[in-house]
């Protein structure tokens, strides 16, 4: 590498895990544009193969692990000089990773993310098996990280836009406050100048992201700071949907319920994960709810809101879940009609509380408690669908070529929800058509532009 300039220096970027993954992803890779490096499309031929990993749970984890070993390969042969892994798996792990992966050259914890330039320099120079701003210890500070200036991953039309960082609550499952801290609200400053550039640059849709952001204000004392947050959104010029997604449900107040109910930006699209219904297994997984609470917010959201489309998450196989408790959560799956909705099983992560609970079940238990709710759900899902034909829908068009237009109404967030296949489309990504809906396929819709 003596001699090579840094113009010359080629990077494979590899991005997993969440939303709030690739916000950090796109961050990057702004800064490596910048400092002048160039982003090739291969990552098997590049100087650097830089991985922003998950670590959230095991199989997130798993797949983690896999690329890595992916990019040692390619170095191996002679493909590739140097393998960085980056992310939450970087910052759970820190050193031991070396030890879990042999030939990674630097591990970057989430604090180092704009020192990715600078990290690559070091690394081609020879400084390899170093840390790089990891370790929890660090994650107690105030930073919030400004996420402004992107090279987007998602379609220019939509984005990401992180208002939090961290997270509060300590359910006994997760990991996610041992990796990115305690909560931290993005200054509301901060927040609303990378909206504007985001908007200034194409973007249509906001998705406000974090680890929970109906907390966001409430570190900095703030009373409905999340619903005063949205009334400022909704001043940007450009913007036509606005969507809130990891909302907790003890968070969902009156406030931010009147907010979106007024709003004609913010799109009446709530997700809130419960993880589940039973009053033990909330206890357990400390969760602050209960099946009354979790219930009258449903019903107060669906009495509020007109149009109101709620999304939720679930977790099945948790420790000491009974048969009893099981055919509890299925049922309410049916009897709640959640206009989509995630299942998971149970993932046993080192450190939490969760872990040292009796009466762990066997993987195969929590794949069938997995699949049963999800059956239920697809009914739910199909007659929702099935409910819709002969309406007429506004759409966001996301794709088009000479074959397939795609697209999605507000009831249908990005990368996660179903889509609309729009017939008769002129519209091009990033542009609104209206539609009726003539059609269903499995949890999407078949329209045609009107």
């Amino acid at each position: 590498m003596v001699g090579r300039t840094q113009e010359q220096i080629r990077v494979g970027f590899v991005s997993l895990g969440c939303p709030k993954n690739t916000v950090d992803s796109e961050r990057m890779l702004a800064t490596l544009a910048q400092s002048g490096m160039v982003i090739t499309a291969e990552p098997d031929n590049a100087d650097v193969v830089v991985i922003n990993t998950c670590g959230f749970i095991a199989p997130a984890k798993a797949e983690s692990i896999e690329a890595i070993r992916q990019a040692v390969g390619w170095k191996r042969g002679g493909a590739v000089k140097k393998v960085i892994a980056a992310g939450c798996l970087s910052e759970r792990m820190g050193e031991r990773l070396f030890r879990e992966v042999e030939g990674i050259d630097a591990v970057i914890g989430l604090d180092g993310r704009d020192s990715i330039a600078q990290i690559i320099k070091e690394t081609l120079s020879g400084r390899n098996g170093v840390v790089y701003c990891g370790g929890a210890r660090r994650r107690a500070s105030d930073i919030v990280l400004d996420d402004r200036t992107r090279l987007l991953i998602t379609p220019g039309h939509w984005a990401y836009l992180r208002i939090s960082e961290g997270c509060n609550h300590r359910c006994s499952f997760c990991t996610i406050p041992s990796i990115r801290g305690r909560f931290r609200s993005k200054p509301k400053e901060l927040v609303l100048a990378e909206a504007r550039e985001l908007a200034h640059a194409g973007a249509v849709e906001l998705n406000l992201i974090g680890q929970d952001t109906s907390y966001y204000g409430r570190d900095l004392k703030e009373r409905g700071g999340l619903a005063e947050l949205l009334r400022e959104l909704e001043k940007i010029a450009g913007l036509s949907w606005i969507r809130l997604m990891y909302l907790h449900p003890s968070g969902v107040d009156e406030q931010l319920i009147e907010a979106v109910a007024e709003s004609e930006k913010v799109v009446p699209y709530f997700d809130i994960p419960i993880q589940h219904i039973s009053d033990r297994v909330l206890k357990a997984m400390r969760r602050g709810q209960s099946r009354r609470k979790i219930e009258a917010l449903l019903d107060r959201l669906r009495r509020s809101v007109p149009g109101a489309m709620l999304r939720t998450t679930l977790i099945a196989g948790f420790p000491g879940e009974t048969d009893e408790e099981f055919e509890e959560l299925v049922e309410f799956v049916r009897w709640a009609k959640f206009d989509a909705l995630g299942c998971f099983a149970y993932s046993r992560e080192a450190g939490t509380e969760a872990a040292a609970l009796p009466n762990q079940l066997s993987e195969q238990a929590k794949q069938e408690r997995v699949e049963a709710v999800m059956l239920a759900q697809q009914q739910v899902a199909f007659a929702k669908n099935a409910e819709r034909i002969g309406s007429e829908l506004r759409c966001l068009v996301d794709y088009a070529d000479t074959n397939t237009v795609r697209g999605r109404f507000y009831g249908q967030a990005p990368e996660i929800d179903g889509v609309c296949y729009i017939e008769k489309c002129s519209g091009k990504p990033g542009h609104f058509v209206e539609t009726r809906v003539v059609g269903t396929k499995d949890y999407d819709l078949l329209v045609e532009q009107v």
